[in-house]
């Protein structure tokens, strides 16, 4: 049985990917500091799957605590690191704030890894490494941008440090993954996306707003060069996007690997506009939503979409679920979150 480091694993993106891999027979580690997630997310993992994750409260930022943390943890195999500030708004406000928190972390991981036999990486990165690309739908083999905010180019100078590291090192391998925009939960309604404060991504804001949190959604522009105006992104299903790490850890494993760095796309395909998905959770959750029109939001770009190509046929993987299961779910959970909220 592989044992499996996976930092912010009670996060969102990392939660649902615990699941996965423990489903798979995987022995699953997660170290957290808990800024953006909660423990209680580890109940939830166990329901699911009957096996409660080894955690510890960690910060990857700290070298000392970092270091004694392998040392107590001498047998891992593999890293998947989630552990990273991920608000585009907020980076744009507070930008010393992410590059400490998101290229610190990172750094502290690989030092620890390159001195040990933890030589898989799979890094959560982003297609905000595009930027704006100047052709739809974006390929890994298009051009790396200047980032439109400091989180984007956080995970832009991730991926240089990471390549430059397992160019150097020679043990080191590595997979960066850079997904579009996941929304959805698990199908149980156990564990989803819960932001901490004002949610910065759309999914959470509109269940939050249909089920009476908040007083409506800000669609931030209806001037863009669109169908209808509003930006457009790849979404998809959460629960598809943990299959893939789990997938990419097993060709780490398994030897593979074709370099020992690469880079995949993880998206549907399809872009959906702002303005598309309110009107298609409007069907899935048989409601209206009350949303309004505003400025447009700092660090934004217009449109993107994945090219998948390169995912489907060399890493094996494809999404699986449609906008509808994704935001059905998304709603099941927030539903569920209240009630036993409530309930409490």
């Amino acid at each position: 049985m592989h044992n499996i480091l996976v930092t912010g694993g009670t996060g969102y993106i990392g939660s649902h990917t615990a699941v996965e891999l423990i489903e798979e027979g995987f022995n699953v580690l997660i170290a957290d500091n808990l800024s953006n997630s909660d423990i209680t997310v580890l109940d939830g993992i166990e329901e699911i799957t009957g096996v409660r994750p080894l955690f510890e409260k960690t910060d990857l930022c700290d070298r000392s605590s970092l270091k004694e943390y392998f040392n107590r943890n001498p047998g891992i195999d593999a890293v998947i690191h989630f552990a990273a500030a991920k608000a585009v708004g907020e980076s744009v406000e507070n930008p010393l704030m992410y590059y400490r928190n998101n290229l610190v972390s990172l750094i502290n991981l690989l030092e620890e890894m390159e001195l040990r036999s933890s030589g898989s990486l799979v890094f959560s990165s982003s297609c905000t490494v595009y930027g704006q690309p100047g052709k739809l739908p974006v390929t890994e083999e298009a051009p790396v941008k200047k980032a439109e905010s400091p989180y984007g180019n956080t995970k832009k100078i991730s991926e240089d440090i990471i390549a430059d590291t397992v160019k150097a090192a020679g043990h080191l391998r590595a997979i960066s993954l850079r997904y579009f925009n996941p929304i959805g939960a698990h199908h149980t309604a156990l564990i989803g996306e819960l932001p901490r404060g004002v949610p910065d991504n759309l999914v959470p804001f509109i269940t939050q707003t249909a089920i009476g949190i908040r007083d409506e959604l800000k669609v931030f522009g209806d001037d863009y060069n669109t169908p209808d105006g509003s930006c457009i992104r790849d979404y998809l299903h959460v629960t598809d996007l943990a299959r893939a790490h789990v997938t990419a850890i097993k060709r780490l494993l398994h030897d593979k690997n074709s370099k020992d760095y690469e880079v995949f796309n993880l998206g549907t395909g399809t872009g959906v506009s702002v303005l598309e998905m309110i009107r298609t959770f409007e069907k899935v959750a048989s409601m209206k939503l009350r949303y309004r029109v505003t400025d447009r939001r700092p660090g934004d770009i217009e449109q993107v979409w994945a090219d998948t190509t390169l995912a489907n046929s060399e890493l094996g993987w494809k999404a699986g679920h449609s906008l509808e299961d994704a935001l059905a779910s998304a709603w099941k959970w927030e539903k569920n979150y209240r009630q036993l909220k409530k309930n409490k």
